[in-house]
């Protein structure tokens, strides 16, 4: 068999600096510590700050380094690990899911998750805001859209906005019987929302989990949650089916 073309095309400047930026971290920096400015790194390791940022976005991406707002870029902690399966029969906010209700607003919702939903763009959806938090540190942030068909006892509860608010759609929506949940999980960068809550940069690498929520009568609830890419490695328990996803794209 012939030599493919790909295989003639040599590995990319910054590939290779990445490789060597890895073993530096290894043997000459500490976790926590902060890197030399990118103008001092170029000139140590020879390079254009183009490649030297291209190699530091790629380690970002694997989560050897974290960017900070006011601190810089730093050597990242090995990844904890978030188990992100849930029982097949198990509501948002049922006991030792592991988030924390933040609020809960009344707020247009997005066409992607809207077309999840399965309902009309004028129809009223509660947005639930809550974070996870592993270690001290907040790893990720999640919107659950909940219309408000979906919990009609709710107009009976007096909860003001807010986090109460929040907290009795979360009670509501485990008064359903819960047929399945289906799961999926892509890479994306960090909205500005997201990034804040976080702690990142926006733009950050991020893992997207949607998990949609099923009845009898249809889908009840989505969750759109972002997990931090550079600090958590996903587990998934015998029920978290995720689904691998292939685009086709049309031969150049």
């Amino acid at each position: 068999m012939g030599t493919t073309q790909l295989e003639t095309v040599p590995e990319p400047k910054y590939w290779h600096l990445k490789t060597v930026l890895s073993e530096a971290l290894d043997q000459d920096f500490a976790v926590g510590e902060v890197l030399p400015n990118e103008r001092e790194l170029a000139a140590r390791f020879g390079v254009a700050r183009a490649t030297l940022r291209q190699a530091l976005e790629q380690l970002e991406l694997e989560g050897r380094l974290q960017r900070r707002r006011g601190v810089g870029t730093t050597v990242a902690p090995p990844r904890v690990g978030v188990a992100v399966g849930t029982p097949r029969h198990s509501w948002p906010g049922e006991a030792a899911d592991g988030w924390e209700v933040v609020d809960a607003v009344d707020a247009p919702v997005p066409a992607a998750a809207l077309k999840l939903l399965g309902g009309s763009a004028d129809q009223p959806v509660h947005t639930v805001r809550r974070t996870r938090v592993t270690q001290g540190q907040a790893v990720a942030a999640e919107l659950l859209y909940v219309p408000a068909a979906s919990v009609p006892g709710l107009s009976a509860i007096d909860a003001p906005a807010g986090a109460a608010r929040a907290r009795a759609v979360l009670r509501e929506l485990q008064r359903l019987a819960l047929d399945g949940q289906d799961r999926s999980v892509e890479l994306g960068s960090a909205r500005a929302d997201d990034a804040k809550e976080l702690d990142r940069l926006p733009g950050a690498p991020v893992l997207v989990v949607t998990t949609r929520y099923f009845t009898a009568a249809g889908t009840a609830a989505v969750s759109v949650a972002t997990y931090r890419a550079d600090t958590c490695r996903l587990t998934f328990g015998d029920s978290g089916d995720v689904e691998i996803a292939h685009e086709a794209r049309a031969a150049s």
